[in-house]
């Protein structure tokens, strides 16, 4: 939107590179706002987005979180149900046509709807998927398009994007432009900095979902290199033993892996708290290297003598986890 002239105002959970910053308030017709299905306040408990009354909205996947405020999945459901809803008759809602729950709240919605994914039900389908260690390119439609980002959710990502921009009659000269000099967000798969031919890459991934494609990403861009995962339990969710299984599976994508004591330990129950113990023991069965450390030191202290050029070290936090990175950096240097 900002490539085709129109000046968005935006609120944005992270900070775009591109930007500088995380959200802008002008005169512009157009708003984009990262939806959320967190609850809005002490006093309503209804999710966020439901009060943003949007024209479009994408719906990228739907899954169990935020275990301080829902039960379970089906709660989440309903959320985005109410959200469907309220999307006008002319406006849009551009779902994943591959997450079946996305399919399955949005069988009733009324308004225009249009499912991009890589499956053949997808109305837009993405084909042609290519990764090299500077970005991707795929096919939608007729349309090829390129992004210097990495990684399956990235490219749907961008088809969404894509989807929305042509909704607003932007032209495909302008996506493509767009596309290619869009430097990412700050905490995505961001290289911190180079030591001795060890890379730090700093990323928010927390779930574990999120865990498993950053991984997946990264070994397109950093082919052949052995990567290792640090973790730090800090969300509400992952500090529970909700994920207690599904963690393993995701970080066992890395060649090591490292995870931190919980964070905020004493404000969860003993009986609900995660176990990075058994989840180290669950990596360890598989015949990769983990190792449970109580906080950033200690892991510094273990890793870098395991070290050697070329390796990647992939810090996963929603926190600032002790300034990890530069810890390493500066160890790796001296």
């Amino acid at each position: 939107m900002e490539k085709a002239g129109r000046k968005p105002g935006f609120l944005i959970g992270g900070i775009p590179k591109n930007f500088g910053e995380g959200a802008r308030l002008n005169e512009s017709k157009y708003f984009v706002i990262e939806g959320d299905e967190y609850d809005t306040a002490f006093f309503d408990k209804r999710s966020k987005f439901v009060h943003y009354l949007p024209e479009l909205v994408i719906v990228n996947n739907i899954e169990f979180d935020h275990a301080d405020i829902f039960s379970n999945l089906d709660e989440i459901k309903l959320s985005f149900r109410r959200l469907l809803n309220i999307v006008p008759q002319n406006g849009m809602v551009l779902l994943n046509g591959d997450d079946h729950n996305c399919v399955e709240v949005a069988r009733d919605c009324l308004g225009q709807m249009i499912e991009v994914g890589f499956s053949k039900n997808c109305a837009q389908r993405i084909r042609d998927v290519a990764y090299s260690s500077s970005g991707s390119r795929f096919k939608l439609g007729d349309d090829v398009f390129e992004i210097p980002l990495v990684g399956e959710f990235n490219v749907c990502n961008a088809a969404m994007a894509a989807m929305a921009a042509r909704f607003y009659d932007v032209p495909k000269t302008k996506i493509d432009s767009a596309f290619k000099s869009f430097t990412g967000i700050a905490r995505r798969q961001e290289l911190r900095g180079e030591a001795r031919g060890v890379k730090v890459i700093d990323d928010f991934g927390h779930h574990p979902t999120a865990i498993a494609y950053t991984l997946q990403a990264l070994r397109h861009r950093y082919r052949g290199c052995r990567m290792w995962a640090v973790f730090e339990p800090r969300s509400n969710t992952t500090r529970r033993a909700v994920f207690q299984q599904q963690l393993p599976d995701a970080l066992k994508l890395a060649d090591g892996v490292f995870i931190s004591q919980v964070a905020r330990l004493e404000q969860i129950p003993e009986d609900q708290r995660l176990k990075p113990e058994k989840v180290v023991a669950a990596i360890a069965r598989n015949g990769r290297p983990a190792f449970y450390e109580q906080n950033a030191d200690a892991i510094v202290e273990r890793i870098v003598p395991m070290l050697r050029p070329k390796d990647v070290v992939v810090v996963f936090s929603n926190g600032g986890f002790d300034n990890i990175h530069e810890k390493l950096l500066t160890r790796l240097k001296s």
